[in-house]
């Protein structure tokens, strides 16, 4: 293992869950679930085998995550580290604080200050600005490494006065305070984030990743030759890939990195890839326009892909929207069956569950379930196309029905999942209604896959996910998944971000 770290760079990620718990008035006790995972990463110098051997020798590496100790003996194999310090040791202070001061402390955001210090990243601080030691006296002085600096601005002690803060070279010339270098770095990463994507997008449709997951690693010319394209401007390509992480280059052979493989080859288990082409080929076109479909109110130029797979658009566009949705599901599936414990419950309904991906995910984690997918004929006549040869047909059915018009399938859990965002307030009442009725009172379960968004909705995903649904569609955050479901006789509601594509929410009828 030490052998395989030495030369190189690799992740060390810790995973920390924190189950916040509150008593409700009804005796009930509601938990609340916040995840995160820090990664950070570690460079090893070049080690001899004298030298491993040395440190093996001592015992160390035995009981240690990658076989090494950075905070004793193994120290001395690192060479370099990119990010928290005591993540490597085991355990994230620094970011379970944080979590920890969201959670309970909650400040104002005039009140957060950003402090730069020499020898550690930026970090917030929440202390007064008046208790720094400062001395500024003119806009034409230097600023000390003591004085409060907050947006370039230089705040006097006691006098309520600011003055420009201009730091200067020794020889005269003005040099980019800090916090405007941090500032330009947000806005160049939010520039450059559409080539990074165009050049996922491109790598994808040449299948690049599959060609040199056939053959191990190979030059730019022999890549080039396999997708009939330039030599340079693979080689380009090619490139830019390393500098994304998504493969890897030694000595002028590429390789696809542990990621490719597991997620951007065309038939991995996992694959991204009709998901990534599916992007490229038309959510692309939504952003495209972005400006347009704001100004004007209306919905994107096609209809989002959910609502393709209608029959409308001909087999072959319907078959592409199944195997795009498909994709999605099978990869989020896992986070989302496993986010809470379903194996109480016997029978489930997958409302509008298309090729059975959650369904079949359902079925492999609890062994007692039968599920019976219930989607549009259309979609249900298709859906042999997507069944592992060893599916047990008495736990899993298809059935064909319309889950707004027609009676729903009897269960102990309904399922939905990417359903809700997309219907507009009446025909989701109406719907939540119909599976409120069919649930039994202190039994039933609910359990819907949708993303969730963030209590003061920050993050971005979510509302980038919301530019390009309908506009009679909604994305929605905990609070008022909470809301909308209490409406209509569901309790113990349950949100768990799974981090993954979709999240999870479970509820019991009342």
């Amino acid at each position: 293992m030490l052998s395989r770290l030495s030369g190189k760079e690799h992740s060390v990620f810790t995973g920390v869950a924190i189950v916040h718990c509150t008593s409700q008035e009804d005796n009930q006790l509601e938990t609340d679930i916040i995840d995160f995972y820090e990664e950070t990463k570690v460079k090893f110098a070049e080690l001899s085998e004298d030298l491993l051997w040395e440190y093996i020798d001592s015992g160390e590496p035995m009981d240690k995550a990658g076989g090494y100790g950075i905070q004793a003996l193994g120290g001395m194999l690192v060479e370099s580290v990119h990010g928290d310090f005591l993540n490597v040791v085991g355990f994230p202070l620094n970011h379970f604080c944080k979590k920890l001061a969201e959670m309970y402390y909650r400040p104002a955001k005039h009140t957060i200050h950003r402090v730069k210090h020499d020898s550690i990243p930026y970090v917030e601080s929440f202390e007064n600005l008046s208790d720094v030691e400062k001395d500024c006296s003119t806009s034409s002085k230097t600023c000390e490494a003591k004085k409060g600096v907050h947006d370039g601005v230089c705040k006097t002690r006691g006098s309520g006065s600011s003055v420009p803060c201009t730091p200067r070279l020794q020889n005269g010339l003005e040099e980019t305070p800090p916090h405007c270098s941090q500032k330009l770095a947000k806005i160049f990463d939010l520039l450059d984030g559409f080539k990074a994507s165009k050049t996922l997008f491109a790598a994808s449709k040449l299948k690049v990743f599959d060609k040199l997951k056939d053959k191990g690693a190979l030059k730019a010319m022999e890549i080039a030759d396999k997708i009939n394209a330039s030599v340079h401007r693979t080689e380009r390509l090619l490139d830019a890939c390393v500098a994304l992480g998504l493969l890897e280059k030694t000595h002028q052979v590429y390789r696809n990195t542990e990621l490719a493989n597991m997620y951007l080859v065309s038939d991995a288990p996992f694959s991204f890839h009709e998901y990534i082409n599916y992007s490229n080929d038309h959510l692309w076109s939504h952003f495209t326009h972005l400006d347009s479909t704001i100004v004007e109110g209306r919905g994107p130029h096609e209809t989002p892909h959910k609502k393709t797979c209608d029959g409308t658009h001909g087999p072959e566009v319907e078959e592409r929207c199944m195997r795009v949705n498909h994709c999605t599901l099978k990869i989020t599936a896992r986070d989302i069956v496993t986010a809470f414990d379903l194996s109480k419950y016997s029978s489930a309904c997958d409302l509008g569950g298309g090729t059975g991906a959650l369904a079949h995910e359902l079925v492999g984690t609890y062994p007692e379930i039968k599920v019976n997918v219930f989607d549009l004929p259309e979609i249900i006549k298709h859906s042999s196309l997507f069944q592992p040869e060893n599916l047990d047909f008495r736990r899993l059915t298809f059935t064909s029905g319309n889950f707004i018009e027609d009676a729903l399938p009897a269960a102990d859990l309904y399922i939905l999942s990417r359903v809700i965002h997309d219907l507009p307030d009446e025909k989701l009442n109406h719907l939540l209604r119909k599976v409120s009725d069919a649930c039994h009172p202190g039994m039933s379960g609910l359990l819907i896959a949708e993303i969730v968004l963030d209590e003061d909705k920050k993050v971005p995903r979510g509302l980038l996910q919301a530019l390009t649904i309908n506009e009679e569609g909604k994305q929605r955050s905990g609070t008022e998944y909470k809301k909308l479901l209490e409406n209509h006789g569901f309790n113990r509601i349950q949100i768990k971000i799974t981090g993954n594509l979709l999240d999870a929410i479970f509820a019991v009828k009342r």
